[in-house]
């Protein structure tokens, strides 16, 4: 009997659809309650006084309807473009390129540095980066930018730019027009002739057909000094480093030696068979080159002038410079070649020391660096445009420019280590270049012909332009800055004291 009393309790205790008469009141009845209670009048208020006490023990088992602890606020991630968060995006080929990566770490490496290279031109033209050098997972592609006006406070630069480092302001001022022009009547717009040049002691002597004038800078006198027969014509001029005496070069294979102190003659000096178009100095040893192709070297102190000869180019010699140490003799002919001669004190050999073919034309244009004595400068005629800088020590091209132009003249400007080119057709112009950069500096616009020949002024200030107008211009570019300038005392004097034909 008590077995069926038990089975009946368990099966009363197991039921769920019986009443639990001892479990908290349902949610329903507390808002049913809570409801009535708001609902009642003022009278009534002490009759639900109890019923509010009475169902605060209730209340202590109320579930909460918010989790404890979190803010009303949603902590959403920002979706704005420039947000602080960066989320990468993985491809599939950056999984596929991180997997084989891994698995490449342990395997042995057998191919030969002929195999190497292969795999590095087919890694770059397929993914387009060396798989040998690459991350194991690596972020592609670019920041986004910031929007407009938006300030982080964290400070993250977004900008893809690098802040450009603070610059010197220069106070150098070049103007664009001349500082002088004077006429030059009857100049002969010859390229291959070098008819200007200005002496250490501030005179320009210039070369007009058949005559030879001297321009005193400190003055302004001008001076004839010599004059050839009317059917020859003056093709080259050079001044001694000391400037006191004049070499004068003629058409007719002459070399003439002139104190222009004492506006005399002191030598005649034939050797060569065709005109000669380039004389250059070093000490007491002239050279000349002529239209034969030969360079002589003149030894002005003892009668047997002739000291040797070189012989390299076949066709007229129109450039020749001597380097600043005098270890070398730079020279450019009409056959695109430029030969770098020894000096020929040192050696008495006449074989060159490097020879140049990269020009595709005539090689006027010749200049060594003050500052650096190893370093010439040679710019092509009108088939090749070129200005290229060389190192004569190495024998090396280090620069090539296409100037767009026919070079016709160059030449150092030390103050500010700048190359000064002077040009023909299209332009006619002279162009400012920063060495050894080569970054155009300015450009100096107004001849109405093309530029035939440049000359530097011995403080390096100034740069006179002679050009097929018929006009020698002087253009104060070079000038230092006043408060950097040394303030010297000496004064140049004039040595000449005849006036004007």
């Amino acid at each position: 009997m008590s077995q069926f009393v038990f089975e009946n309790d368990l099966q009363s205790v197991l039921k769920l659809d019986m009443p639990i008469t001892n479990a908290p009141m349902p949610r329903w009845q507390r808002k049913a309650s809570s409801s009535s209670g708001s609902g009642s009048t003022s009278a009534n208020t002490s009759s639900l006084t109890p019923v509010k006490a009475g169902n605060k023990s209730l209340s202590t088992s109320k579930t909460p309807g918010k989790t404890p602890g979190k803010n009303t606020k949603a902590l959403n991630t920002p979706s704005k473009v420039g947000g602080d968060r960066y989320i990468p995006i993985r491809n599939k080929q950056q999984l596929e390129v991180a997997s084989f990566l891994i698995s490449k770490e342990n395997a042995p490496c057998h191919t030969t540095p002929t195999e190497k290279d292969h795999q590095k031109a087919w890694s770059m033209n397929l993914n387009g980066y060396d798989i040998d050098e690459a991350k194991i997972v690596h972020l592609v592609g670019k920041p986004l930018n910031a929007p407009e006006g938006y300030q982080n406070n964290l400070k993250v630069l977004y900008s893809q730019k690098t802040t450009p480092a603070s610059t010197k302001k220069t106070t150098r001022y070049m103007s664009s027009v001349p500082d002088k022009i004077l006429d030059a009547p009857e100049i002969r717009n010859d390229f291959y002739l070098n008819l200007i040049d200005w002496s250490s002691q501030n005179h320009v002597a210039v070369a007009l057909h058949n005559n030879v004038y001297l321009w005193n800078a400190a003055t302004g006198d001008i001076v004839l000094l010599m004059q050839v027969e009317s059917e020859e014509h003056i093709s080259s001029v050079s001044w001694i480093k000391e400037g006191n005496f004049l070499a004068v070069g003629a058409s007719d294979a002459k070399v003439q030696l002139w104190d222009v102190e004492s506006q005399k003659r002191l030598r005649n000096m034939a050797s060569h068979t065709s005109r000669v178009a380039s004389l250059s100095w070093n000490n007491h040893v002239l050279s000349s080159g002529a239209r034969s192709g030969h360079i002589h070297h003149h030894d002005v102190r003892v009668a047997e002038h002739h000291i040797a000869t070189l012989s390299g180019h076949s066709q007229e010699v129109c450039g020749l410079k001597w380097s600043p140490d005098g270890k070398y003799l730079a020279s450019g002919a009409n056959d695109n070649l430029v030969y770098v001669w020894p000096n020929v004190q040192e050696s008495r050999d006449s074989t060159p020391v490097h020879c140049f073919t990269q020009h595709q034309g005539a090689v006027k244009a010749l200049a060594w660096c003050p500052w650096q004595t190893n370093i010439l400068a040679s710019g092509g005629g009108t088939s090749d445009r070129h200005i290229r800088i060389w190192n004569v020590s190495s024998g090396s091209c280090l620069s090539s420019l296409d100037t767009e132009s026919q070079v016709c003249s160059l030449v150092f400007a030390p103050n500010y280590k700048e190359l000064v080119s002077g040009h023909g057709y299209a332009q006619n112009q002279l162009v400012l270049w920063k060495y050894p950069s080569m970054v155009k500096v300015a450009e100096l616009r107004g001849h109405q012909g093309r530029v035939l020949n440049l000359a530097l002024s011995p403080d390096g200030s100034t740069i006179v332009s002679a050009a097929a107008d018929e006009t020698l211009r002087f253009w104060k570019c070079c000038a230092l800055d006043p408060a950097k300038k040394e303030k010297t005392a000496t004064k140049s004097t004039s040595i000449i004291h005849q006036g004007i034909r």
